[in-house]
């Protein structure tokens, strides 16, 4: 913006700027758009203080950001954070779903959950044979141990009869991954992740994925896409003679 004060500066002046620290100074996409972002909370500010009569940051868009994934976890280490609990303990869970989960929106029957998602939008998401095998074994042996004479609603219970809470639920999931010998750190996301990219290097379709994950939009599912990609480029290397 040259020698010129703030409160003179005009929309060409702050492009230039913005070009100035692109092109000298070598910022990436994230710095620039903390930089617009401070532009428009300064001129902001400028405007509701009456120094200035126009905001010359209005029209300035930030750059748009690729959307950054978690780490995920490989199969094998799922399978080893699936092969961690104690399973002759009823507080060993091998499931690992909805800690809000009540009996009522479980079908075994139909291999479904009817789950109650943001914006109270309730969905129908598919159980596999696994899954379905183990809550069964799981209601009929370890929930009537662990409640007791107790009554509760809720699918998974604690030790004291209670409905098990996130806090608890993700004490139990970080134990079982220390004993299983996985030094990444683990968080909703981590396994959510997991999920999704583990479905898409098997051949699972978009729209597959979409409806697991529960997403109403496919452009949110499509974030997994670089998946697919990779997993056609380690196909091509492995097997195309010329790879």
């Amino acid at each position: 913006m040259g020698e010129k004060q703030a409160t003179a500066a005009d929309e060409n002046d702050l492009r230039e700027y913005l070009v100035h620290q692109v092109a000298e100074r070598k910022c990436a996409p994230r710095t620039t758009a903390r930089l617009v972002s401070s532009l428009k909370r300064l001129f902001a500010w400028l405007l509701r203080e009456d120094i200035i009569q126009h905001d010359p940051s209005g029209d300035i868009e930030s750059p748009k950001l690729p959307r950054s994934l978690p780490k995920s976890l490989s199969e094998q280490d799922v399978e080893k954070l699936l092969d961690a609990p104690d399973i002759e303990t009823p507080l060993g869970l091998r499931v690992t779903e909805l800690v809000s989960l009540r009996i009522a929106q479980v079908s075994l029957e139909m291999g479904v959950l009817r789950i109650l998602g943001k914006g109270s939008k309730e969905r129908l998401t598919p159980l596999g044979q696994e899954a379905i095998e183990w809550i069964a074994r799981y209601q009929k042996e370890a929930r009537p141990a662990l409640l007791g004479a107790r009554k509760s609603d809720a699918l998974f219970v604690t030790g004291r009869g209670t409905s098990m809470t996130r806090q608890s639920f993700w004490h139990l999931i970080k134990r079982h991954a220390l004993h299983a010998g996985i030094k990444q750190n683990i968080s909703p996301h981590t396994l959510r992740h997991a999920f999704a990219t583990h479905l898409i290097n098997h051949g699972a379709d978009l729209r597959v994925v979409q409806l697991l994950l529960g997403h109403s939009d496919i452009t949110t599912t499509q974030i997994y896409t670089h998946v697919a990609l990779e997993r056609l480029k380690q196909l091509h290397a492995k097997h195309h003679p010329r790879g």
